[in-house]
């Protein structure tokens, strides 16, 4: 790659960076995640405490706000790809990038880059507050299953925000891509997992909480966290390049 590619490729993916950072609405919804982890996390520490709590994991109820707290990831993807439609600052940002597929792919990076850091700091605070609150009743666990925990929440909060900017690239409003996102994750595969049992597993939500949650020992047909891994990542893989075909297809 010659030297001026690779300026090229760092300009661009700057440019999206600094777009994304200085996005309100982008910061308003990370703030709001984190206070809203911290609230939850309280709430299901004092209920753990108020319960057995001796018998129950640090890492199971610092993460039990997990289900919630993966709403303000999908509203950070959707925001991500559909925020230049609003006032037709796509039209901008294809006159100075051409590329299409390029473009849209250096923002899916772009957000990963922002994301990452993000989710795990999210994640871990709520684990933390559990651990200080708890630390005394709680079961005490190993500071490596605690890394590899906190690993793979991270993974599926990033993997579950690209998969959402994916759908808002396709649908490309922010409205719809809300309603059918969280429509989704929160009343139909909940709904959806008693008769279709057999394939539950092979649902975005449902594999990527086999990341960073180990099944009970009474679970049948379990995944393993690098089967929910490969199959998330699959999943947002598949929307990623849908998406940039269309995009590169589809007027401004």
């Amino acid at each position: 790659m010659s030297v001026s590619s690779s300026r090229k490729i760092t300009q661009i993916l700057g440019a999206e960076l600094d777009k994304l950072v200085t996005l309100p609405l982008i910061w308003l919804t990370l703030i709001g995640t984190f206070i809203l982890n911290l609230v939850l996390a309280a709430a299901f520490t004092s209920a753990g405490l108020q319960g057995a709590a001796g018998t129950q994991s640090i890492l199971n109820i610092g993460l039990a706000s997990m289900g919630y707290l993966q709403a303000g990831f999908i509203i950070l993807g959707i925001l991500a790809t559909c925020s230049e439609y609003t006032g037709g600052q796509i039209r901008t940002t294809l006159t100075t990038i051409p590329w299409r597929g390029f473009q849209l792919s250096t923002k899916y990076l772009a957000l990963a880059i922002i994301t990452i850091p993000v989710a795990f700091i999210i994640a871990a605070s709520g684990v933390l507050y559990a651990f200080i609150m708890m630390r005394d009743t709680a079961v005490v666990i190993e500071i490596d299953t605690m890394i590899k925990t906190l690993v793979g929440a991270t993974g599926y909060l990033t993997l579950t925000t690209l998969l959402s900017a994916a759908i808002g690239a396709l649908l490309r409003r922010t409205t719809p891509a809300l309603v059918i996102l969280l429509g989704y994750y929160f009343i139909v595969s909940p709904l959806s997992r008693d008769f279709l049992s057999s394939i539950k597993n092979y649902f975005p939500d449902t594999a990527g909480y086999y990341m960073y949650m180990p099944p009970s020992s009474d679970e049948i047909n379990a995944l393993t966290p690098m089967q929910g891994t490969g199959i998330l990542m699959l999943w947002t893989l598949i929307f990623i390049t849908v998406a940039i075909v269309f995009y590169r297809k589809r007027d401004a």
